[in-house]
């Protein structure tokens, strides 16, 4: 090849090889970047499973993630709906906090299944008994309580969450959703469906509060590994297609030589 042939093909091959460089600084920098979003995205109280029958007990989760850097969650109440009130809430105990179930009167009363209701549960609180026992940064936390009757005669039940830290900050979920715009602090919301007979006492609902939350309150598999396979798959999209962009620079760098 002469050299006024090298003269016309090097600035080619340098802009090709530019090029490839930034797309594969690119490519670095997204998979990392969609990783970081989804997970801010996640971090909100939420309760599982996210629909109940009508009629039925169900088994309710409330997982709650700790968003500050410094400060542990050392407090959270969820307050319950007293317009279409649960009859009776019960508490799963969590070693070093302690739960409290208050009742109050009704606004007015309410009939269930054939009973009059003056009062009813109206929300469930947990404290952390010693800081030690809150949740710190970068962890979270499961609640469960049993919850029954699910209320007859609404589609949704919203259940606004109060959470509070060591240091004094107080963080109010309880922010509705409109459209597919999800607010800054969203409220958990139960879908109540209708009830499809079978056991009185909903252990169709406890069996789907199980599943649907995952490996449980040990593991947590069930809540990342579809976020880890789907930042995996991403990744090799892009190393494919920064390959692809590196084996085209080399054939037209060749052909350019011919």
């Amino acid at each position: 090849m002469s050299s006024t042939t090298l003269a016309r093909t090097s600035p080619r091959r340098a802009a090709v090889a530019v090029r490839t460089r930034r797309l594969a600084g690119a490519a670095a920098l997204a998979v990392p970047a969609l990783v970081l979003g989804a997970a801010a995205a996640s971090a909100h109280v939420t309760v599982t499973p996210d629909s109940a029958e009508s009629g039925a007990y169900a088994t309710l989760t409330f997982k709650v993630p700790n968003e500050s850097p410094e400060a542990s969650t050392t407090a959270v109440t969820v307050a319950l709906p007293t317009d279409t009130p649960f009859t009776s809430v019960s508490v799963e105990p969590v070693p070093g906090w302690s739960a409290k179930v208050t009742r109050a009167a009704l606004p007015e009363p309410v009939d269930v299944q054939g009973t009059t209701l003056t009062e009813a549960p109206a929300s469930v609180e947990w404290t952390a008994d010693d800081p030690d026992a809150g949740i710190a940064p970068g962890e979270f936390l499961r609640f469960s309580v049993s919850a029954g009757a699910v209320p007859d005669g609404v589609d949704t039940i919203t259940l606004p969450t109060t959470q509070t830290y060591s240091d004094g900050e107080v963080v109010e979920w309880d922010q509705p959703a409109t459209g597919d715009d999800e607010p800054e602090h969203p409220a958990p919301v139960l879908q109540v469906v209708p009830a499809t007979g079978g056991d009185a006492h909903g252990a169709a609902s406890d069996t789907a509060a199980q599943a649907s939350d995952g490996a449980g309150a040990d593991g947590g598999s069930g809540d990342t590994l579809p976020l880890a396979l789907g930042a995996a798959g991403l990744g090799l999209g892009l190393v494919g297609a920064v390959t692809g962009v590196a084996a085209l620079a080399r054939t037209r760098a060749r052909t350019g030589q011919q």
